[in-house]
């Protein structure tokens, strides 16, 4: 066993003092060394907890892949090519999807997200929108003028945070004849705002129209025990 440092000196000062070599057990032996090495200024060139962390990541990834490349046909090219074919598979799901689409009523979702504006105030916006061919922005502003106009004519029952699926579902109880219509309305607004779809003019159209029809539309006695008809 070979001993450095402090307790090397150690044992020379012992032997040149008794003239005697003095045998010291293993046991003293390590923890003497152990002393003598935990000096700081054998560690001054150590790398830091980072740099150990960031080494082993790298070892756990290169055994990762030379683990996945053997078992795959091919090798390394193999799991290129694997590797490529799922990225393009997910790239097509995201292009014919669109972007993940949340669920209505969650946070953030509330059909008007600038303040109280009136229904004249939003068809004005919404034509605006439609001149400059800009049809998503067109279809939000007339789906929000439709709702503003039921709340103006007390059919539905000012409320915040209400989302479009929402709105559709309690005015299509208090006007029924146009249920189906709602509905549509509300997904596509939700379609352009939330689900990444681009809107065309065809589809401003029918929001329009829906609106048009809404304001000649009176609802039954029956149907609007929600709000006091216009």
């Amino acid at each position: 066993m070979t001993v450095t440092g402090g307790a090397a000196a150690t044992l020379g000062r012992l032997r040149a003092d008794g003239d005697v070599p003095v045998d010291i057990s293993r046991v003293p032996a390590r923890e003497a060394a152990e002393r003598e090495l935990s000096d700081p200024k054998y560690h001054q060139n150590d790398p830091n907890l980072l740099q150990r962390g960031l080494d082993r990541f790298w070892e756990w990834l290169d055994d990762l892949f030379g683990a996945a490349s053997g078992a795959t046909p091919g090798g390394v090219l193999g799991l290129v090519v694997i590797v490529l074919l799922v990225a393009a598979l997910v790239a097509a799901l995201w292009w014919r999807l669109g972007t993940p689409r949340r669920a209505p009523g969650t946070t953030g979702d509330s059909l008007f997200a600038d303040g109280p504006r009136t229904a004249r105030d939003h068809r004005t916006a919404a034509a605006r929108h439609a001149s400059a061919g800009r049809w998503n922005e067109a279809v939000q502003e007339r789906m929000r003028a439709i709702v503003r106009s039921l709340e103006e004519r007390t059919l539905l029952e000012p409320r915040p945070g209400r989302t479009a699926d929402e709105a559709a579902a309690e005015a299509g109880r208090t006007l029924p004849s146009h249920a189906d219509e709602l509905r549509l309305a509300a997904r596509t607004f939700d379609d352009v705002t939330y689900g990444g779809r681009t809107a065309d003019e065809p589809a401003y159209r029918r929001v329009q129209e829906l609106d048009t029809a809404l304001e000649r539309t009176r609802p039954t006695l029956d149907s609007a025990s929600t709000g006091a008809p216009a």
